[in-house]
């Protein structure tokens, strides 16, 4: 199997290699002034032959980069089989400093605030404002001209999908960071158009005679019964009926605030602040937190706190606190709310976990922002001394077969290769937990709908997300959310300035309430502070962006 692994890897290089070839190998302009001006075989004489076909590398070079790591993966991604194989191929050693995802841009920051650089960020995860923060300021590098020169994979994808260059190309023209994620179907049916399934414990439903919930008030009344029953039957109490992860990208509370009409959507660990908090109705841009139906739930959903139904450790739980949370040997949760039931329950458990479908109008949120695309990928520093070779190491992710196997797994560990030489997934027994260690990052590489005839990335559980989305939560999903655009220097400046904060006061005031109630006490108060801190003037900013982007749709 690692002989198979192998394989794969070089004939991706291979074809990196001609694709780079018969892109203009005898451009003089891809040599570095330095390159010209001496015989010597720099740094940089050694990236223009690179781009030219020239992996691996005569003499190795060593890399420094900052990565965020899935959970479970282990910290060294020198282990990692993809990486060793890479490095292989290519000459290039890279002195890998890895972060869990939950703690990647804390450390991030903790880098850019102290200006000991890396030579690239695995991926960079930086939002609109800092792409065009750290760019103007010369912290990270425009990659226009290294995607066209050294990076034949990536250029191939872009040549042939103008709105995916369009999207990750800033108001000033340039590139900052390089376009990640997965094409998963489409509009209200992509992967991630819902991100919050909230299941339940069939059995324990079973075990007390219990029909399914089909209101907020039915559902109050299950989990008083989960609470009191002993549904698990062990004579404890140690149920537990509700469990979440509190303003998180999935898994969020704020799912169930469209019992009353207005779904809460928070993004903070991906740092996409201007997202949090936004609806859109018949084209106008609102804030959930200054909607009635907002302070409804913060009132409602305080008495589940008051009377014990929810878990606390919802406001301190990470993935591994969650997902151990559903596999104690007694089995202690009764519902839940997160992307995937096998996750937290795991696969056997999970055969009895299913979905609650939307409650009686209830409104289901459409996720804001793109369709499984990111434009907060790798991004190369201004204290990179070799960013040619760098870009050239970065595009072999962008070639489909190793795109897919850094974001899932090697060959022969996630994948096999079916009869007519594609990628399939193999049997796994609970792949969204597996992937959390097989994977190097999900923060590298493009998988695209027309890259499945080389490469079936489409995992059965993706399959079967997109079903359940259109099962059970398509007939009451919004119909509009704000989309991932990118907003002009002035209008970043004005959401930099107010968003965050604003952001920061309505997560800390909506724990208030779920916690310790006042939501009615405090509302008038809420909301004038809310006006003090510019939030109509943040909306307005909203909506020019969001006006703009309609338009050029049409």
């Amino acid at each position: 199997m690692k002989r198979k692994s192998s394989l794969g890897l070089a004939g991706i290089l291979g074809l990196t290699l001609v694709l780079s070839a018969c892109s203009g190998s005898n451009d003089n302009n891809n040599s570095s002034p330095s390159t010209s001006a001496s015989s010597a075989p720099s740094a940089s004489a050694q990236a223009s032959e690179t781009a030219v076909g020239q992996f691996p590398l005569k003499e190795q070079i060593t890399l420094k980069g900052v990565a965020k790591r899935p959970p479970l993966a282990p910290s060294d991604f020198n282990e990692q089989p993809l990486i060793k194989e890479l490095e292989k191929n290519t000459n290039v050693h890279i002195e890998w400093d890895t972060t869990v995802d939950t703690d990647f841009i804390a450390k991030r920051n903790l880098l850019l605030a102290s200006g000991s650089l890396p030579d690239f960020f695995f991926p960079s995860q930086f939002n609109d404002i800092e792409l065009l923060k750290y760019g103007k300021e010369g912290t990270i590098v425009p990659l226009n001209d290294l995607i066209d020169k050294h990076m034949p994979n990536l250029k191939a994808i872009l040549d042939r999908r103008s709105d995916i260059k369009a999207y990750i190309t800033a108001p000033d023209g340039n590139i900052y960071a390089l376009p990640v994620g997965e094409e998963i179907g489409s509009g209200q049916q992509v992967i991630g158009s819902q991100p919050n399934f909230l299941y339940i414990n069939q059995e324990w439903l079973d075990n007390l005679g219990l029909q399914m919930p089909t209101t907020i008030d039915e559902f109050t009344n299950v989990l008083k019964e989960f609470k009191t029953k002993d549904p698990n039957k062990n004579g404890k109490a140690d149920e537990i009926p509700l469990t979440y992860i509190d303003n998180f990208w999935t898994g969020d509370i704020g799912y169930l605030f469209g019992a009353f009409g207005v779904p809460d959507k928070t993004y903070r660990p991906n740092n996409f602040t201007f997202l949090d908090h936004l609806n859109v109705d018949n084209g106008k841009v609102t804030v959930s937190a200054q909607q009635e139906g907002f302070k409804q739930a913060a009132a409602y959903l305080h008495n589940w706190f008051k009377d014990g139904l929810v878990d606390l450790d919802a406001f301190t739980h990470d993935y591994d606190t969650y997902f151990a949370r559903g596999k104690t040997p007694d089995e202690t949760i009764g519902a839940m709310i997160w992307w995937d039931k096998n996750d937290v329950a795991g696969p056997e458990r999970g055969k009895h976990w299913v979905h609650v479908p939307p409650f009686k109008d209830m409104v289901v949120e459409f996720s804001n922002g793109g369709d499984g695309l990111d434009r907060n990928g790798p991004a190369i520093t201004r204290d990179n001394k070799n960013p040619e070779i760098t870009a050239a190491w970065l595009d072999q992710f962008y070639a489909p077969e190793m795109a897919a196997q850094a974001r899932f797994g090697p060959i022969g560990v996630w994948f096999e290769k079916d009869a007519s030489g594609k990628l399939v997934q193999k049997q796994i027994e609970n792949p969204g937990e597996f992937r959390q260690s097989s994977a190097v990052s999900n923060g590298i590489g493009l998988l695209l709908t027309d890259m499945t005839d080389k490469v079936g990335y489409i995992e059965p559980r993706a399959q079967e997300r997109i079903d359940d989305i259109s099962k059970y939560y398509l007939p009451q999903m919004q119909k509009e959310k704000f989309p991932n655009i990118f907003f002009t220097e002035e209008e970043l400046e004005v959401i930099e300035r107010l968003k965050p904060d604003i952001s920061d006061y309505i997560n800390k005031m909506r724990a208030k309430w779920l916690l310790g109630g006042g939501v009615e006490n405090d509302w008038d108060k809420f909301q004038k502070t809310l006006d003090k801190m510019g939030v109509q003037e943040l909306l307005k900013v909203h909506q020019a962006g969001y006006d703009r982007y309609i338009a050029a749709q049409k």
